[in-house]
């Protein structure tokens, strides 16, 4: 009989935990949770205080099976999922499924997977904390409530197949308001002033700024006129002291925005790797908004950064969180021992390990010591303008030698600060070169998904477990895109005085580009315009997070659940009932754009089954109405009336090749060319509005050498059977399957008798579903 039984979550933390235990220790994993709500309908008892109806996941049958023949045998199940609240709701199942009792069971939790870290929580077990099951089971019952019940009113007034969530949907509403102040954004162009000054050295030049920027070409070009005779002389030199303090270590937000700016990860992506990180034992807990750190980590810090560097560069701090309703671990995420300054990984984890390292080690160091010098240029005849130079000495680098913060801003510093030649006031320099650019008032910056996840942050809304899944959601169901946006180009104009005469040059630059940015797709719009219309309460930020507080004074037992949920639905039901028999003159989403000058009937925009699309009519109408769907780049949001028009310009003939002619199509699957009963991609490179016959020939050329050289073989015994060249190379291809050849055999050479004993030798395929295993 087995003494003892651990249950955690996954294989990789069993294998982990395996190695510091002995034979009388066995290390099962229940693969996360191992029963939920039911799939089919709401799966909450609303009348008998809001009893979910779980059930056993069909996937978790033969885990669940496997597990209570073990808890059967063993004298003693330790329960050692993960210690926040979804951690201890699986840990809770499982006491509950097996069949546990408080004489049989223990619940142990640990926020690092090191051998004194599991030792210690086998000494010092605990019960389950059912203030916390109930903290995740509040937002999981009312999150399912949400959603059960207000997706079938977006699918009767909108589409078939939307869903909604609440913190989702909040998080959709950040992106749409943001998508429309970029668009209701009028860009303002003013001109920057910048100068190069030598100084009496005869040798040194420096670069200064004036202190005020120019709204019109003429006030620039007046302003560099009155300069050709102006004498420049230093009015002030002022030197103050200055220092910068390191940021504290990271929490699962700061960490998933870090990893974004410096590595380029997307905050799932940092998850996932941050997981495998504290299931091999590398670091800390990973799900946490406490920035404490151990008493035990910070001697490891001290010691490493004496040993590193010295004794004056250590500074030990223990940081205060800032994030109200902290709760979900009780440190920082941190390596567990910080004498590894390495691990032993994929490319990614030694990456994202090398920067909580560096992190960690940088919150305890000392302050970067600097002097801060300004000087300003004094214009003859001019009383308020005045060039300034900035400069910025490291007198002491301090936590520079490890590690600097990132930020979102997007702004470009052109006056960077630097060390600053000697000048003494009163001293006169010489002008060498002024120059006016024009530039553009910033318009606001789209999110990325780790500005967005601060942004929640600071709104209250979501917890550390929260937001990756999340930003995953709202992507996964249409709402938003994570995508690049093509600038526009625009002339910008650059007035030079150089040698007392002004020459002007004017060059393109591209405005408004943008890369792996999160933009709000049509479904986006339409769907938060009617929800914040009919449930304002769901949508509105404040309410949010308030609810999110009150699942903390869930988790710190000084409320029930159940009067939570309670509360929410005694509102929220009302409305749903409200809006769900409520009838609309128009359908959900409609914009009129104007009138068909043609035919003298409106122009409207909408969402429907299978995405945007324009019509000309009405359902009123004699003649049936005409549509044409949205182009890749358009909105409903932004499209205008000719634009609209311009779609029904299609299918158009392009022109004649070899005696046939040449169509432009948009189908299905995108834009095409048809030709002699062909079909030919048009590629995202070429409009099918606007393509040439010329680029038409090339495109259809192209396809046809590539099926000329796709088929290698045909077989007169059997026309089904041939050997096809394909992206990965050739292949078999036989009654609608694939085979692969076997390296060595000339594809060319193959006899019927060989192909047929390879399709007969081939593994059998897998049945659709169940060929990948999900990530």
């Amino acid at each position: 009989m087995q003494k003892n039984l651990i249950i955690v979550e996954s294989p990789a933390k069993a294998k982990t935990i395996e190695k510091f235990l002995g034979k009388d220790y066995q290390v099962l994993s229940s693969y996360g949770h191992i029963r939920d709500l039911k799939d089919k309908g709401m799966s909450v008892d609303v009348a008998n205080h809001f009893k979910p109806d779980y059930v056993i996941s069909p996937e978790k049958a033969e885990t669940v099976k496997k597990l209570k023949k073990a808890a059967k045998e063993a004298q003693t199940v330790w329960l050692a999922s993960d210690e926040d609240r979804e951690g201890e709701a699986i840990a809770w199942h499982l006491y509950t499924v097996l069949g546990l009792n408080d004489n049989d069971s223990k619940r142990i939790v640990f926020h690092e997977i090191t051998k004194p870290a599991i030792v210690n929580a086998i000494e010092n077990p605990r019960k389950i904390d059912l203030n916390l099951v109930n903290a995740q089971q509040a937002r999981r019952v009312l999150d399912r409530i949400v959603g059960f019940e207000l997706s079938p009113i977006l699918w009767k007034k909108i589409k078939p197949s939307l869903s909604a969530g609440r913190v989702q949907s909040v998080a959709v509403r950040l992106i749409v308001e943001r998508e429309r102040e970029i668009n209701q954004f009028n860009a303002e162009a003013f001109f920057r002033v910048n100068a190069l000054f030598l100084l009496p050295d005869g040798k040194s030049v420096i670069k200064a700024e004036l202190n005020k920027k120019f709204a019109t070409e003429t006030e620039a070009q007046a302003f560099l006129e009155s300069l050709k005779n102006a004498i420049f002389t230093i009015e002030d030199v002022s030197t103050r002291p200055g220092k910068k303090s390191p940021a504290p270590p990271f929490t699962t937000s700061t960490l998933q925005q870090e990893a974004s700016r410096k590595i380029g990860f997307s905050v799932s992506q940092t998850m996932s790797i941050a997981q495998r990180l504290y299931e091999a034992g590398f670091i800390t807990y990973m799900r946490t908004d406490s920035l404490n750190l151990s008493t035990l980590a910070l001697n490891a810090s001290k010691k490493e950064i004496t040993d590193e560097f010295g004794a004056k560069y250590v500074k030990i701090r223990q940081y205060q969180t800032k994030t109200k309703g902290a709760q979900e671990a009780h440190e920082a995420i941190r390596p567990t021992y910080m004498n590894n300054h390495a691990i032993k990984g994929s490319d990614q984890e030694q990456k994202l390990y090398k920067l909580i390292w560096e992190r960690t080690l940088a919150s305890q160091m000392a302050d970067a010591e600097l002097e801060r010098t300004t000087v300003s240029i004094g214009i003859s005849g001019k009383a308020s303008e005045k060039f300034l130079v900035q400069g910025e000495v490291i007198l002491f680098d301090g936590f520079l030698r490890v590690y600097l913060e990132d930020t979102d801003d997007e702004t470009s510093d052109e006056n960077t600060d630097s060390l600053l030649p000697p000048m003494k006031v009163s001293e006169k320099l010489l002008l060498n070169e002024a120059s006016a650019a024009e530039r553009l008032t910033q318009r606001p910056f789209r999110y990325t998904e780790a500005s967005l996840v601060r942004k929640l942050e600071e709104l209250g809304i979501g917890r550390p477990s929260t937001y990756a899944p999340t930003i995953s959601t709202i992507q996964q169901r249409g709402y938003v895109i994570k995508g690049n946006k093509d600038g526009e180009a625009r002339p910008f104009v650059t007035l030079i005085l150089k040698d007392n005469n002004i020459n002007k040059k004017v060059k393109n630059e591209t405005v408004g580009a943008d890369k792996n940015k999160l933009m709000p797709t049509d479904s986006g719009f339409v769907v938060n315009d009617f929800l914040t219309e009919n449930f304002p309460l769901v949508l509105e930020y404040n309410f949010t997070a308030d609810l999110e507080k009150e699942f903390d004074r869930v988790a710190e037992g000084k409320i029930q659940w159940t009067d939570t949920l309670d509360k929410f639905y005694k509102l929220f039901h009302p409305i749903v009932e409200t809006v769900s028999a409520m009838k609309t003159e128009y359908k959900v989403g409609e914009r009129l754009l104007g009138t068909d000058p043609k035919t003298g009937k409106p122009v409207s925009v909408k969402i429907g089954r299978f995405g945007a699309f324009v019509q000309i009519g009405s359902a009123e109408d004699e003649e049936k109405p005409q549509f044409a769907s949205l182009t890749q780049g358009q909105s409903i949001e932004t499209i205008t009336l000719e634009e609209a028009l311009s779609l029904f310009g299609l299918p158009r003939t392009v022109g004649e090749f070899n005696g046939k002619t040449v169509t432009a199509a948009i189908g299905r699957f995108g834009p095409y060319l048809k030709y002699d009963n062909a079909f030919v991609t048009i590629p995202k490179t070429h409009n099918p509005y606007t393509i040439t016959i010329e680029d038409a020939e090339k495109l259809i050329a192209e396809k046809q050498e590539r099926d000329a050289n796709k088929t290698l073989k045909n077989f007169a015994e059997d026309a089904k059977l041939q050997v096809l060249n394909g992206r990965f190379g050739p292949y078999i291809a036989y009654e609608k399957n694939n085979y692969k050849i076997p390296k060595g055999i000339v594809p060319k050479n193959l006899t019927f008798e060989e192909a047929m004993k390879i399709i007969k030798e081939a593994p059998e395929k897998k049945a659709k579903g169940k060929a990948r295993k999900k990530k």
